[in-house]
Formats: C-alpha cells, structure tokens, sequence
C-alpha cells in the first residue's frame, strides 16, 4: 500500500485554497516529496506529517513551481537539526538548475541539511524492501520531464491446502517457506517452496505525472497502475491554449486513464479559472472514478481499487 497526501494542487500560482504542487508518498518506512513547489515545509506542517523520514525528492520537471520550494524546506530541515542526507532526483536538465538554484543560497556541499544530488535516466530508480521506484520520459514544453511510478513487490502466497496435505503446521517450517526458501521436516522430507505456492498476492502501484502535453506515450508506463495522480490544467473547450501552453485538459486525462485501464484517477494543477465539479465531470464524461484532488487530500493506494474498477 501507498499513502498519498496532496500538499499543492494548483496550477502555476498558489491561491488562497490551492499551494504550489507537491505530493507526499509513503511507501513502507520511507517518504517521497514529489515536486517542491514554494512554501512545502508549512504545507507539511499543515498536513501533519512532519519531517522525519523525507528521504528522497523527486522533481518531475525543471519550471520553478515545481522546485523554488527546496530552498526553504531545505533550510527548515536544518533548523529542526534533521542531519540524514536529503536526496534530490531528476533529469539533467532539472538537476543542473536545482544544483545552480541551491548553490546560490549555501555555498556546497555546506547545506544545512547533507544533500545527494542524483541524475535519472528513464528506467529504474532504486528498489527498497518491499516496493520499486521507477521513472518514465513525459513531454511537456521542451523539458526533459519526468513521470514516476511506485510498485509494491508482489507477495508470493502459500496455498492451505497443500499445506496440510503435506502435514505442514504454522511455525518455522511455513516462514521459511513463506520467505522463498527450502526447508526439511524433522522427519527429514525436504519441502520446495514451489511445492507449497499459491497464487500471488497483487502489488499496488501509483504513478504521478507532473505536467504533460499529450497522453498517448504515456499510457503505457501508467497501465494498470491502482491510481494515477496527473495534471487537468484546463477544459476542453480550451484545448487550443492547453496545447499552446503545453498542458492537459481534464477530458485527455480521462482518456488516458480509461486507456490505461488504471484503478483510480487524481486529478491536480487547477486552474482557478474552472469550477472543480466541472473538471471533474469533463474527466468522468470517459473514467468513472475521478477525484479532483484538493490541499490535504489523502489517498491509501491498495491493488483493491484496481480490482473495483476492472
């Protein structure tokens, strides 16, 4: 499972209601910012869900609502004595400003918080117990974007009912075999996980894209992710200036979610220009379960909610 809490939902500049975007990720013991929109620390604070165990950053893009709020939140870290390395992810393109943006407020590697600055291809990016972490190229007005997708490693099961033919009782002998290796009776039977497994047990995934100007390379790396968090910046009847400035309307987010056959569709990076509902409504026209996510919105990522939508 995936917790998801949105901490910036709006498009381009804050408003009252909606801060510049960010989305918190917990996977197991670990907690992944994506996107560092100004004012992240206080949105934190807001959520709720402090500081601690913020390992990783991972910036989809290079504009600067996506990463004018590392300085800050960077700074804050310091002040609250947080001393584990902070890890900043992205492109080259991204990278290079975020190291040209940060070296100029601390001369590095002096930051008041230890930084790991790491450039990602598209591919793999780090793989921890339990879960995967991958990325995926998005076009969006010449960046080298990124797009990112979160796996839960599928559990094998064991199947009850070999078991018992085999005389198999709860305690060691199952964990061992639960754990992915042999292990021998004492009446000296040497039993083969494969002899016990049942079918596996479904791994969650979410996939969050930050900005985007079209959808169809993109259903692929989303397909058949439990819950895809992406942009709906306009509507269709504007579908002229979305293109021009390199944006999503909420009908191609609701195309591509059907598309991709994901669980649940998160809609963000709202305009002030649209009523909510209405977003929501254009994206439903083609994907029934939509949210159109708003500030301190939280998510629980469970393979259930592909199950229900299927």
């Amino acid at each position: 499972m995936f917790d998801v809490t949105f901490l910036g939902t709006a498009a381009s500049t804050p408003s009252a209601e909606r801060g510049l975007p960010g989305v918190l990720v917990r996977a197991g013991r670990e907690r992944f910012l994506i996107d560092c929109g100004e004012g992240k620390q206080r949105q934190m604070l807001r959520a709720g869900s402090g500081f601690r165990r913020l390992g990783h950053v991972l910036l989809t893009h290079a504009h600067l609502d996506h990463v004018l709020g590392l300085g800050g939140l960077i700074a804050t870290l310091g002040l609250m004595d947080l001393r584990t390395p902070l890890r900043i992810c992205g492109s080259r393109q991204t990278m290079r400003l975020v190291a040209q943006y940060l070296g100029s407020l601390w001369p590095l590697p002096r930051a008041p918080v230890p930084l790991e600055f790491i450039e990602l291809p598209p591919g793999p990016v780090l793989a921890m117990a339990g879960f995967t972490v991958d990325c995926f190229p998005v076009q969006h007005r010449g960046t080298e974007s990124l797009g990112f997708r979160f796996d839960t490693v599928a559990r094998q099961r064991l199947d009850a009912k070999r078991l018992a033919a085999l005389g198999l009782p709860p305690g060691p002998f199952r964990a061992e075999l639960a754990a992915g290796r042999s292990t021998v009776l004492p009446d000296g039977r040497r039993i083969e996980p494969e002899m016990v497994e049942g079918p596996a047990a479904a791994g969650a995934s979410l996939a969050i894209v930050g900005n985007a100007e079209e959808v169809d390379a993109l259903v692929r790396p989303v397909a058949g992710a439990d819950a895809l968090v992406i942009e709906a910046t306009f509507l269709e009847r504007d579908t002229v200036l979305a293109a021009e400035r390199g944006h999503l309307t909420a009908a191609q987010a609701g195309r591509l979610a059907a598309a991709a056959k994901v669980g649940a569709l998160y809609l963000t990076h709202i305009s002030g220009r649209y009523d909510p509902a209405e977003i929501a409504a254009e994206a439903g026209g083609f994907f029934a379960n939509v949210t159109v996510a708003s500030d301190f919105d939280r998510a629980a990522i469970t393979a259930a909610a592909r199950r229900k939508s299927a």
